[in-house]
């Protein structure tokens, strides 16, 4: 019967976990010669109908985390994006993202949006920047 709350917490617990983005290449805070994409990878598979995911430059002296929630909001806004902004579709527990070619030496926001398997929405950014 002691078994019964640790197996209830240990199921609910995983039940409720947020998918996270394990890792994006490249790196956050490394310097990299002009990449042709970006690669996310997820804790678990996501629905990429509802998923946002964009790469930006980031302008000098402003800050990563306050830019991507306007960056995230922005429609039409294909033309400054420096990926190419690919339709996402399907599920995918990894996603490449293309990037235009020759990218220009500076920083380059990532951001994203993900729908949890739990139905909350996941967000987060990175930087790395274009040498």
């Amino acid at each position: 019967m002691r078994l019964l709350p640790l197996l209830l917490a240990l199921i609910l617990g995983s039940a409720l976990a947020h998918t996270e983005v394990t890792s994006v290449t490249p790196k956050s805070g490394t310097a990299v010669p002009a990449p042709n994409a970006v690669t996310l990878t997820f804790s678990e598979p996501v629905d990429l109908r509802f998923s946002t995911l964009k790469v930006v430059p980031l302008p000098t002296g402003e800050d990563a985390a306050a830019l991507a929630g306007a960056v995230l909001a922005r429609r039409d806004d294909a033309p400054q994006r420096a990926d190419t902004s690919p339709r996402l579709t399907g599920r995918a527990a990894r996603v490449q993202l293309p990037l235009r070619p020759g990218l220009t030496p500076g920083s380059y926001l990532v951001v994203w949006r993900l729908l949890s398997e739990d139905g909350h929405p996941v967000r987060g950014h990175s930087v790395f920047r274009v040498r």
